[in-house]
């Protein structure tokens, strides 16, 4: 029987997710990649035991995830069952639905149908009775906001969902959604959108929003789907996840142009003593308004080797002036 760490709260720093009552861990663990079926169980099972033995608290899902599709949801049923139910009241699971999941007009998108359908199936899946966070996993162009935001705020009132959110909405996508749920009574919690040093997309509005909104903010992909790990600068290692799993990261993803960028990124972290995803990691992580980092991992030491970040010293205005010109932002 798997037994927690006693040191488990330590030293994993919190912050609170926008005006709510909800702490959570700065680093949190996302199983888009390596909880699908292609992963041994015992490697999974590794990960999860590290992360929260370590203080992350947060685990990340979606219907899709896997593969196949639902995997990763499946699996973490197994672990439920193996590791977690006695200790549920300590983790923050979350799950969406949003992207296609079966055949037919009801498996993808934003109706009511849809997204009530695919929790009640990725419950099931979990062997969980509720997820802490459900999110609507991409905006709907063809659905009214009021259907999609009137199904989040159900799935609340119903139980099978403590709070709700919404992932890769652009600034007034959210704030009309954040609005709606407000106006339901059902308080929006979370955004999840993409965001590294290589994608700064919401920096073009939509922070100002989910700041405006008090709403939290959880960002995916912080390592640029590991460019910014900066293994890929020599070529791409037959261990790698590029190599063996190229759904998410293109070997094209790395031009010259781009290599130069992570070279410069990378000579800042190491005059800083650091290696270069603490240093991405940190610079995500540099605004209080953003709650969470998710990180993936393939190995338990690639979690304990992120977990450094915690004990960094703050980034220097100079240094962010320095990163910001590598950017090509000024």
């Amino acid at each position: 029987m798997y037994q927690p760490s006693e040191t488990r709260y330590d030293t994993m720093k919190y912050r609170r997710c926008g005006r709510s009552g909800v702490l959570l861990p700065l680093l949190s663990l996302g199983l888009w990649h390596n909880f699908g079926d292609i992963t041994p169980f015992q490697t999974q099972q590794a990960l999860l035991r590290t992360a929260f033995d370590h203080g992350i608290t947060h685990f990340d899902l979606a219907n899709n995830y896997g593969p196949p599709d639902g995997a990763a949801e499946t699996n973490f049923g197994r672990h439920m069952d193996t590791d977690w139910r006695p200790h549920r009241d300590e983790l923050f699971l979350s799950t969406k639905a949003g992207y296609g999941m079966w055949k037919g007009p009801y498996g993808d998108w934003g109706s009511r149908k849809y997204l009530i359908a695919s929790l009640d199936q990725s419950l099931k899946r979990m062997h969980v009775d509720y997820v802490d966070v459900f999110y609507h996993h991409r905006p709907d162009p063809n659905t009214p906001i009021e259907e999609t935001m009137g199904a989040l705020d159900q799935i609340v009132r119903s139980g099978k969902a403590l709070y709700v959110g919404i992932s890769n909405y652009g600034p007034e996508q959210a704030r009309a959604a954040i609005r709606e749920l407000r106006r339901l009574g059902t308080p929006c919690l979370i955004h999840q959108p993409r965001y590294s040093m290589l994608d700064r997309w919401i920096e073009d509005g939509l922070t100002d929003v989910l700041r405006e909104e008090q709403v939290g903010c959880i960002v995916f992909q912080p390592l640029a789907g590991g460019l910014l790990t900066g293994k890929y600068l020599d070529g791409i290692p037959e261990d790698s996840r590029m190599k063996r799993d190229s759904r998410f990261l293109k070997p094209g993803a790395q031009t010259d142009e781009m290599a130069e960028k992570i070279r410069g990124l990378k000579e800042i972290a190491e005059a800083r003593g650091q290696k270069l995803q603490h240093l991405a990691l940190q610079w995500v992580l540099r605004d209080e308004g953003i709650t969470s980092a998710l990180i993936g991992a393939s190995r338990p030491e690639q979690i304990l080797d992120n977990l450094e970040v915690l004990n960094a010293p703050e980034l220097t205005g100079e240094e962010l002036e320095k990163i910001d010109r590598i950017l090509g932002k000024k």
